[in-house]
């Protein structure tokens, strides 16, 4: 549109024309008084004074100063706004989140149960960024389930119902899930002294004399893979034996990291459970040196071709923190159906061990089935989110579904029925600038996770739009970040420069002096010319090749050149009657000549102003010669009156002459005297 004015202004009417005047990101229209085709001087002078003005608000101006670097662009805000920028040209991006995968939560064959499945962070040091994790229990989400029986003598009743558990188990978790799988192993215990008796004929038969059926002292076994068929389970276990050992407790954790790490027990993209059935304590970390057992436990599967655990007597048991860690990391959900007398001793493991629980198993493990899907109700609704191992100078807390309390390890949210949806509060914070890392975000008890890429804003970053013929660089390159990035052929801060039949090389060689560094590291090399840089002072560096400033010449009582003079270029310029590296010479020698008009007694040079004597001689004219031989010496008999002074006695030596008194004469500022010296 064209402003046209106000009627009361008479310069402002429908004389005037619309003047076009592209600014940008929008266009300005100017109205200008016409008289036939001319326009008048007072006109012309208001319309570029009105340029102008526009201009300086509207076009950007270029931030740095002529010479100044370009990394002045990057500073605290507080600066930069300082310097004068304006705050909507000030780049400033704050942490942000970038969903990769984000399938809706959904149930089926194989349903989404977390939402959203993976993410990119870019976060700024220091800054917390916080984000909405979803966890769905989805209905009908299969169940694996293996089944972990000590089978030393005690168990001898609970073995007889175990091998009719199969049918009845599936049963049971298909009615809660719609799929399940079983599987089954057993273990006692290490076949060494003193956690079992070595004697051959109680290695083979470790059971009581009365028990004709008795399994070989062993370490653990696997017996049945993950299955759906019941009816093979309760076969399989059918054919297992009871066993036995010395000390009551049992090579538990050893069956456990080997149920986790093998392959053969085939768990599946599923809710994983591992049942540990017994009566008694537990072996850990440690007691293998009873038997002579120094190697830690490596925490890999070690199954022969029979399911035998095969390094039994070689590693040591696991520690509790061993098993609690490759529990979470294939994310299988410990039951512990133990008898009374040890419940307690498992509730304190339960609570070293992250998504596990205890049931109190009766004297015959009749009621195993039962105290297995309470176990699992348990499990299933109590959900607890966590993360695998951080990238170091990563942080995270999480709050809790309800959003009340941060914890810095996990969040959890309790009595979680299928199909209720809930929403955990995650925080990332990055401690400094890192490069790219990745970890996982999920609920325990679930192969789900969220992936979690986190990388760092470290560097001022622009959103300039790419245009290879901008006007700021002649129309030869792109403006990136405040700067040209010109094209190729082309040269300079704003591209001015064709490289026409020179390398760059080439160029950038007019700007060595010396074949030293380019414009002695105080300037840009453009086209071959030095653009120089802004000295500490605000002043520029000048010369070709920037090799000259008028800050650093020498000093006299702490002042540039004395204040006598001016700095030039690394050197002072004295003003008339001064001179001297600093200037701080007087060129006069009023303090150089003596009374009778000779200069430093003919015993030095008169510079800046002052005596600088010959050597020998001191004092502030060159007057005395306190090691010289005696300059005048009178000779006059014994007998003799004391001598007239006369100014003429001139005796160039001394003899020594007997029965005669030497009187030496010194001439000091025409003031004679007489020494008496023998």
């Amino acid at each position: 549109m064209c402003y046209v004015g106000k009627p009361d202004l008479p310069w402002l009417d429908l004389n005037y024309i619309c003047i076009y005047l592209p600014i940008h990101a929008f266009s300005l229209i100017y109205a200008v008084h016409v008289k036939d085709i001319n326009i008048h001087a007072e006109d012309i002078k208001m319309i570029k004074l009105v340029i102008t003005k526009l201009r300086n608000v509207f076009l950007p101006q270029n931030f740095t100063k002529r010479g100044e670097l370009e990394a002045v662009r990057c500073d605290t805000k507080s600066e930069i706004l300082k310097r004068g920028c304006p705050v909507s040209m000030i780049i400033d991006p704050d942490s942000t989140l970038h969903k990769i995968r984000d399938k809706p939560l959904s149930v089926g064959k194989t349903p989404v149960q977390i939402q959203p499945q993976e993410i990119r962070l870019e976060l700024r040091p220091g800054q917390p960024y916080t984000f909405d994790f979803t966890f769905k229990r989805a209905d009908g989400y299969p169940v694996d389930l293996y089944y972990l029986m000590d089978l030393s003598y005690s168990m001898n009743d609970d073995l007889k119902n175990v091998k009719n558990l199969g049918i009845g188990l599936l049963n049971s978790l298909k009615r809660i899930t719609g799929y399940a799988r079983i599987g089954f192993g057993s273990f006692v215990d290490k076949t060494l002294l003193p956690f079992t008796d070595t004697n051959e004929e109680k290695l083979q038969k470790p059971c009581p004399r009365e028990e004709t059926e008795c399994e070989p002292a062993f370490g653990y076994k696997h017996v049945l893979s993950l299955t759906d068929d019941g009816k093979n389970f309760e076969e399989m276990v059918s054919q297992q034996r009871i066993s036995g050992n010395l000390d009551t407790p049992e090579g538990s954790l050893d069956a456990i990291m080997q149920a986790v790490t093998c392959n053969k027990i085939g768990w599946g993209n599923s809710t994983r459970l591992l049942v540990l059935a017994t009566d008694a304590g537990f072996h850990m970390a440690g007691d293998g040196k009873l038997a002579g057992i120094l190697e830690p436990n490596q925490e890999a599967c070690q199954l022969d071709d029979k399911n035998m655990y095969i390094k039994s007597n070689l590693w040591d048991y696991p520690s509790v923190g061993q098993i609690a860690r490759k529990l979470e990391e294939q994310n299988i959900q410990p039951i512990f159906a133990v008898t009374e007398t040890v419940a307690d001793v498992y509730r304190e493991l339960s609570k070293l061990i992250p998504k596990s629980e205890v049931g109190v198993l009766s004297n015959d493990s009749s009621n195993v089935v039962n105290l297995i899907v309470e176990a699992y109700n348990k499990l299933s609704s109590n959900i607890i989110v966590t993360h695998d191992n951080l990238p170091e100078d990563i942080a995270v807390t999480y709050k809790d579904c309800g959003g009340q309390k941060e914890h810095s390890d996990k969040g959890t949210c309790n009595n979680v029925n299928i199909g209720k949806e809930v929403t955990f509060s995650v925080t990332v914070k990055a401690l400094k600038c890192i490069d790219e890392k990745t970890f996982n975000i999920g609920p325990l008890g679930f192969n789900e996770k969220l992936t979690v890429r986190v990388k760092t804003r470290c560097e001022c970053e622009c959103d300039n739009e790419l245009n290879d013929k901008h006007k700021h660089c002649n129309k030869q390159g792109s403006v990136v970040c405040g700067t040209c990035s010109c094209n190729s052929g082309f040269l300079g801060q704003r591209c001015e420069c064709s490289l026409g039949q020179k390398d760059e090389a080439a160029l950038k060689a007019q700007c060595r002096k010396d074949n030293s560094t380019e414009c002695e590291g105080r300037g840009d090399c453009e086209c071959g010319v030095c653009k120089c840089h802004l000295t500490e002072a605000g002043n520029s560096y000048y010369g070709p090749h920037c090799e000259c400033d008028d800050e650093h010449c020498e000093k006299y009582q702490n002042k540039l050149c004395g204040g006598n003079g001016d700095c030039k270029c690394g050197e002072c310029k004295c003003k008339d009657g001064f001179e001297g590296a600093a200037c701080h010479c007087k060129k006069s020698k009023d303090g150089c000549i003596t009374t009778s008009g000779s200069e430093c007694h003919g015993r030095g040079k008169c510079m800046c102003n002052q005596c600088i004597c010959e050597r020998g001689y001191k004092g502030p004219k060159c007057g005395s010669c306190p090691s010289c031989s005696l300059p005048s010496v009178h000779l006059i008999p014994k007998q003799s009156h004391r001598p007239i002074l006369y100014s003429q006695w001139n005796v160039e030596h001394i003899s020594n002459v007997e029965n005669e008194t030497f009187y030496h004469f010194l001439n000091y500022e025409s003031t004679s005297f007489f020494v008496n010296t023998i």
